[in-house]
């Protein structure tokens, strides 16, 4: 099996919004509750340093292959996508150089219930890393995906997908401009 070392580089800022359960304090006020949690929407692990999980990695792929919907050559109206969400892992998050407690906060007035264009408003607090890199490994099971056309399946895939899909928060798949990427290198091996 093949699997492709990718490094990426933040073209725009990061977000996080992950679902947390905290109990609260006793008579503690929502914005006093806020404060104290807000940087649970991060995703890190155990050391305390941020990570992209692999999830969000392999969706952000597929997600430019639905965009995309580039028709698999000699395979009559098939596309990429299938052979993307079957043929593709991310088993590793990226972990970024920034420890949870160093990151900063972006406070927004949302919607209550989360909807967008929601009438009632509260404000909260989400985790926001100006400039990021990292390095995923993506597995690729199904190899026509690596090597059709060289490669450039693949890559011209991750190329849309930075630019256009993007990662957690805010991102242009959601009417968004954070989480965008650029791919700074792609190696190739043998698993």
């Amino acid at each position: 099996m093949k699997a492709a070392i990718v490094e990426i580089e933040g073209a725009s800022p990061l977000s996080f919004s992950k679902y947390y359960e905290v109990p609260k304090k006793e008579g503690e006020k929502n914005a006093d509750y806020e404060e104290r949690t807000w940087k649970e929407r991060m995703h890190y692990n155990d050391e305390g340093y941020v990570i992209i999980p692999p999830m969000a990695l392999k969706n952000c792929l597929t997600n430019a292959a639905k965009y995309l919907s580039e028709r698999i050559e000699g395979e009559g109206k098939k596309t990429w996508t299938k052979k993307f969400e079957a043929g593709l892992m991310v088993v590793d998050p990226i972990v970024l150089s920034i420890k949870k407690e160093d990151v900063q906060g972006e406070r927004l007035l949302v919607p209550a219930d989360g909807t967008r264009g929601g009438t009632t408003r509260v404000p909260r607090i989400f985790p926001k890393i100006e400039s990021w890199s990292g390095k995923a490994k993506f597995f690729i099971v199904d190899e026509s995906i690596a090597t059709t056309q060289g490669g450039k399946v693949f890559e011209r895939h991750l190329d849309v997908a930075g630019k256009f899909i993007g990662l957690l928060r805010f991102r242009p798949s959601q009417n968004g401009y954070y989480g965008r990427f650029n791919v700074k290198s792609i190696e190739y091996i043998e698993e």
